[in-house]
């Protein structure tokens, strides 16, 4: 393996990703997390740049850095929290247990990909990303792409009508 700089560039937005992900698990406060996430949605869209996907980069950064992270806000200003602090500490066992389960699958990771041999071939870059990923999107998978746009249509009329009831809910 040589270091490149495509390779520094792949280790720093990692870097940024996994330090956004640990933010994401240790912050307190839920709009703090969603700040982590982001973080993490516009180092995963670098990666994708890296790896000469920049359509898939440009929908990563709008779709979820954007609307994704919008929508969470509004789930969360929209919800009634309990503000009161939890004093309960988790305990020692379950630290230990969680502390061996990501051990665990660490190794597990290192040992699939330390004898990794992937061939190497030389291949034409990615020409007409965009033309390439719309053809695919409206010929074959266009009952999927339907599917998911009224499955999102549904989660948004649901959304609308939970805030509804809590607003007659607070009246009464």
């Amino acid at each position: 393996m040589s270091f490149s700089g495509e390779m520094l560039g792949f280790a720093i937005l990692a870097l940024v990703a996994i330090s956004g992900a640990l933010l994401l698990l240790t912050l307190k406060k839920v709009v703090h997390m969603v700040v982590a996430m982001v973080f993490i949605f516009i180092s995963i869209a670098g990666l994708y740049v890296t790896l000469s996907a920049e359509f898939v980069a440009a929908v990563q950064i709008l779709i979820y850095s954007g609307a994704i992270t919008i929508m969470m806000l509004f789930g969360i200003m929209l919800t009634k929290h309990n503000d009161q602090e939890q004093k309960k500490q988790p305990d020692k066992w379950r630290r230990f247990f969680v502390f061996l389960s990501v051990l665990a699958i660490g190794v597990t990771v290192y040992i699939g990909i330390y004898d990794l041999s992937i061939p190497v071939e030389q291949v034409p870059l990615h020409e007409n990303n965009t033309e390439q990923i719309g053809v695919m999107l409206y010929s074959k998978y266009i009952i999927p792409f339907e599917l998911i746009s009224i499955l999102l249509l549904a989660a948004l009329v649901g959304a609308v009508i939970l805030a509804k009831r809590d607003d007659k809910e607070e009246e009464q």
